[in-house]
């Protein structure tokens, strides 16, 4: 029998993710027209013998996560509970606390997966190549390959080419140690939790040492990547299971609307249902888009490639919609214009106005391009991105927002570029 565990993290944690992150937790926010953490489940859904899928977190158990949850188990079947940690208390030290709950029932091996990752989840792949290299004690890191600059930004590997043995682990290198990096995706085996419980032990002796110096910093904080990984790497029991399928972290706002193209360009195989097609009493559809059956879209309007329409959505005449997320409630009026943009729940975009971002997607003449994790000012400038309003935003008829930001509950009178709006 095999567990999952999703690591959802909590409030202070998604601040890239802001303004968005203030209405829903960000594991919430949808992602092609569902929840970012329902492509997880459904991924780990689809393994056999999976038993039990646990949330940890240290949200508070809100509304909104206690009816996904109870929503999802119906869909699939399956028991999904959340574990609340009662503080952040990072990637290792949240499974360690809750280890008897995961432990329970005796599965065999369990997968740990970040929830801002949107990943082809190859989950039977990890399990058959952990069970093909025999070593019932080994754990598996799902890898991929990334350029050699960007890799700086993530958790590298480098591993023995014939036996996928790690050798050596470093979590953002300061120079250029390997291409391959850690997708945050992770199978292990109850074995696990004697190398982070040796972690637990040293980091209450080194703070039974220095007590004075820094009391705020728990033992129980634990981050498998650098206090584990890095000390299990050479020791013959962490090997990487390279995918080439996609693979792309979801920081920022920005990086939603790419994993939201990632994900409804895998609807073709996986869901073409949730794929909206081209009717005579529709609207026309250019490539891949989702349109929740709530929203009511006028004929004449142009959606795609890569849009999603969230519920209750309202599109009016002459739209044209490319490469953006439109969440519930939103009304978009007669020929609005909006590309590479968030539009938030219940805004209002007034007729012939234009919302306009820069796109921050990866070099796609570069296979091996990541996301670039963008800071939000460069040069004392705000950098052009993927423009965002926040919830309850009001845009007057005839303006132009372009790569700005707008906090929620705003009415705007005129045209922005390139501002935060406070």
């Amino acid at each position: 029998m095999l567990k999952a565990v999703i690591l959802i993290g909590g409030p202070q944690k998604g601040t890239r993710f802001r303004p968005l992150s203030f209405e829903v937790p960000k594991p919430l926010f949808p992602v092609a027209g569902v929840p970012m953490i329902q492509h997880h489940i459904e991924a780990c859904t689809k393994v056999p013998c999976m038993k039990e899928i646990l949330l940890v977190g240290f949200y508070q158990p809100t509304e909104a996560l206690s009816r996904f949850l109870a929503s999802a188990q119906q869909e699939f079947k399956i028991p999904i509970r959340y574990l609340q940690e009662y503080a952040a208390l990072g990637t290792g030290g949240g499974i360690y606390h809750f280890r008897d709950q995961i432990l329970s029932g005796g599965p065999e091996a369990f997968f740990v997966l970040n929830a801002d990752v949107c990943s082809e989840f190859p989950l039977p792949e990890m399990l058959a190549f952990q069970q093909q290299h025999s070593d019932p004690h080994s754990f598996v890191i799902l890898g991929t390959t990334a350029n050699r600059k960007q890799s700086l930004n993530y958790g590298c590997i480098v591993a023995n080419t014939d036996t996928s043995e790690v050798l050596h682990y470093v979590e953002k290198p300061s120079t250029f140690v390997s291409e391959i990096i850690n997708c945050g995706i992770y199978l292990f085996t109850p074995v696990i939790f004697q190398h982070i419980g040796q972690v637990f032990q040293r980091s209450q002796q080194e703070r039974l040492l220095e007590e004075s110096a820094n009391g705020w910093q728990r033992a129980e904080v634990i981050r498998l990547e650098q206090d584990v990984f890095t000390a299990l790497a050479g020791r013959g029991q962490l090997r990487v299971y390279k995918t080439d399928g996609f693979w792309s972290q979801i920081k920022s706002a920005g990086s939603a609307i790419y994993a939201s193209r990632l994900y409804l360009s895998q609807y073709r195989e996986s869901h073409p249902e949730r794929l909206a097609q081209n009717s005579p009493e529709g609207p026309t559809i250019r490539g891949n888009v989702y349109i929740h059956p709530t929203a009511v879209i006028d004929r004449t309007a142009v959606l795609g490639p890569n849009v999603s329409i969230g519920k209750g959505v309202t599109v009016g005449a002459g739209v044209r919609v490319r490469e953006s997320i439109i969440l519930h409630g939103a009304s978009l009026q007669d020929h609005t214009c909006v590309l590479n943009s968030i539009v938030g729940w219940d805004s209002t975009i007034g007729r012939w106005a234009r919302v306009e971002g820069t796109p921050s997607d990866p070099n796609p003449n570069d296979p091996y391009a990541k996301m670039d994790s963008e800071t939000l000012f460069r040069d004392g400038r705000l950098t052009p991105s993927i423009t965002i309003l926040g919830c309850n935003v009001t845009i007057p008829a005839e303006v132009v927002i372009l790569n700005s930001i707008v906090l929620p509950h705003k009415e705007l009178s005129r045209s922005f570029k390139n501002q935060i709006i406070l």
